[in-house]
């Protein structure tokens, strides 16, 4: 378990040339935009990037620990004169810390190399280089298992490792005092998994609330708290004990960490923390917590100046095109366990048969399919729990499947709490009018302008944070208030606030008060899920957003009105907006028609295309006939020829294999995986 990194936070090591790279990018995006498309302008190289490589092995041997993350003294020489070829500078844990002082300025490319575990190998083999070079490393070592006596087996991870495998404490020490290799900390004891979830899943020890499975319970926030603090402490004062200076760097076991386990280091002395985050490092932005670039086993050195370059240019994984299977958690749930489990290991086959990317996957549950939730996948202390699933799910997409990137589904308003909640009462109101007018959207709503609604929604979202790991957000589509919502005492008093009547007819019969009116709602809907995304930062501190969009709201600018949602604002605000492209749902008489007037209306945002999913509907709930397969890949190919980027559809059904997974999966594969700029 110790030797694998978990795909949601590995680097793609890809091993084309960046030139040659950057110019097959730039025309297939010439070739799919046509001249009606915003012109954008290209990505510019940020040479002041801090780029950090983090490395495992380095050996000559051909029996690594880990050979997955080996490479040999050759390749590391080959990736060093590259970099100093190439005009990198090496710096210091001192320099980055004096030039986040102000105190120090950084050389033009700089370049943080570090190396993780303590393998023996990095004495015999690295150090010679970095010592005959001059360069400086930071080593992070760990404390269990350097505490290992002599002759004795380590407890690495689930296996077992002789501890010759590892630096004794006077190679340690003789390396600290040439000045050149900084002595981090990689935890006491964080580099394992911990029982994550009823289920049995090992997951990361560093973030991971521990479960019980005698009491049943999960790890407490302030036992979660001490058990982080004694770690990082007792790996600093055993460092210490054997002669070593305290530790002013954490590099994350795995990578992982969240922004409470940050808080933890800096009170234990280390200001630095290190990630396996995807994204450039600017030190004027924040040392707590700086992404790394991975080496992988024979990871050349074209591929390292992609992974370098890319990041100078702002890239990241987000850049590539996204293939999204939307997954309702209801479909998987069984009140039998051993059913249960048969339906997610065929949901995993799907994924994989399917080579989708990207998983929206419910963490909310709908029995009755009124669009609001009645309870959840996860333990949280204000709804029932349905089954503590979402983890469980999530985790084995993260580590079972080809999947880069995991959004948690969840609805912003549309909760049902209990009754005996007194929040519950604090919903969006409908203003009454005349007899056959369609007034509200159809869900059970909290009202955004009840500040004891919005804590409760918070602390939800906060209570989902804690229980799994995940990689974004996906915001239902219940956010949203009609041209008669919302008349709650709350919201009145809102409107008033900003100079607008009370009474919202006479709002609706004026043209001007209508269109502040609507852009005051749509403000308040993308401030408050912007405002549940930045808590939810706090424990998943990589997260992206996504929410989804009517479709009449791209199609046309009024509707906005009946809506509370703009394309425009939405591109702005969140990572990506996912149009629900569903032709059936809209009554669309030409579906051709409607996808191409979505596309061009889109074109026309600045970084529309970049931005925008196109979520097709896989039933046509009108009637409940599924669409056919068919159907669905051929207009994922008319939208890929179109110049569209990211692609969806909902819902997949696993228990019925629809749509066919073959079939899916060679639509998905004519699309390039490749970075656009």
């Amino acid at each position: 378990m110790v030797t694998r990194y978990f795909p949601a936070t590995a680097m793609l090591c890809a091993s084309l040339l960046f030139s040659s790279f950057l110019n097959s990018a730039f025309a297939e995006e010439n070739q799919t935009l046509p001249d009606t498309a915003v012109e954008q302008d290209a990505p510019k190289v940020n040479l002041d990037t801090l780029t950090i490589i983090g490395y495992h092995e380095i050996t000559a041997e051909k029996n690594a620990v880990i050979p997955d993350y080996a490479v040999t003294t050759k390749q590391f020489e080959l990736h060093l004169d590259w970099l100093i070829k190439n005009g990198y500078h090496f710096v210091t844990v001192n320099q980055i810390i004096r030039a986040k002082e102000g105190k120090f300025k950084l050389p033009t490319k700089p370049v943080l190399l570090t190396v993780d575990d303590g393998y023996q190998s990095f004495y015999q083999y690295a150090y010679p280089i970095i010592k005959q070079r001059k360069i400086p490393v930071v080593l992070s070592v760990v404390g269990s298992w350097l505490e290992t006596k002599p002759n004795q087996l380590v407890q690495f991870g689930d296996e077992k490792l002789d501890r010759s495998k590892l630096l004794t404490w006077e190679e340690l020490k003789t390396m600290q005092n040439s000045g050149l290799v900084e002595i981090g900390s990689h935890s006491y004891n964080l580099h394992r998994g911990i029982m994550g979830n009823p289920q049995g899943n090992s997951e990361p020890a560093a973030t991971t609330r521990e479960y019980d499975p005698k009491t049943k319970q999960y790890e407490s926030d302030q036992a979660y708290t001490d058990r982080i603090y004694h770690d990082l402490k007792k790996n600093n004062q055993l460092l210490k004990a054997h002669g070593l200076k305290a530790p002013r760097i954490m590099v994350w076991p795995y990578g992982r960490y969240n922004m409470q386990a940050v808080e933890i280091a800096k009170k234990a002395g280390m200001p630095i923390t290190i990630s396996l985050d995807d994204g450039p490092d600017h030190i004027e932005k924040s040392l707590g917590h700086l992404n790394r670039i991975l080496v992988e086993g024979g990871m050349t050195t074209d591929a390292l100046a992609q992974e370098i370059q890319s990041r100078q240019m702002g890239l990241t994984d987000n850049n590539r095109p996204q293939k999204i299977m939307h997954v309702d958690l209801d479909y998987i749930y069984d009140p039998n366990p051993a059913q249960q489990e048969r339906n997610l290991g065929h949901l995993l086959d799907r994924i994989r048969e399917m080579h989708v990317t990207t998983v929206y996957l419910q963490a909310f549950s709908d029995p009755d399919a009124n669009g609001s939730a009645d309870m959840v996948y996860f333990p949280n202390r204000y709804l029932p729990m349905r089954a503590d699933l979402f983890n469980r799910v999530a985790w084995q997409i993260q580590t079972r499947t080809q999947v880069s990137r995991l959004y948690a589904w969840m609805p912003l308003l549309a909760w049902e709490l209990p009754q005996s909640n007194p929040v519950s009462k604090d919903l969006v109101v409908t203003q009454q009018a005349k007899a056959g007018d369609h007034l509200n959207m159809g869900y059970h709503r909290l009202s955004p302008y009840s500040a004891d609604a919005r804590k409760t929604i918070e602390g939800i979202y906060q209570d989902l944070a804690k229980s799994a790991t995940f990689d974004g957000i996906l915001f239902h589509d219940d956010a949203t208030l009609s041209d008669y919502e919302d008349a709650s005492p709350e919201a009145l008093q809102a409107y008033q606030k900003i100079g607008l009547p009370a009474d919202l007819a006479e709002i609706r019969n004026d043209d001007a008060k209508l269109q502040k009116w609507t852009a005051f709602k749509t403000q308040t809907i993308d401030s408050f899920a912007l405002d549940l995304a930045q808590k939810v930062r706090y424990y998943q501190p990589f997260l992206l957003t996504a929410r989804n969009l009517y479709a009449q709201v791209a199609l046309s600018a009024y509707s906005e009105n009946w809506y509370a949602q703009s394309l425009e604002q939405s591109i702005k605000n969140y990572d990506f907006t996912a149009i629900m492209a569903m032709p059936y749902m809209e009554q669309a008489p030409d579906k051709d028609k409607f996808y191409r007037d979505l596309v061009q209306r889109v074109k026309q945002q600045p970084n529309g295309m970049k931005k925008t999913v196109f979520e097709l509907q896989a039933v046509n709930w009108r009637n409940n006939e599924k669409i056919p397969t068919t159907e669905l890949t051929q207009t994922i190919q008319s939208l890929y020829q179109q110049g569209v980027i990211h692609v969806g559809y909902y819902p997949d059904d696993p228990i019925q294999d629809h749509p066919d997974a073959t079939e899916m999966r060679k639509v998905f594969d004519s699309k390039s995986s490749r970075l656009i700029p």
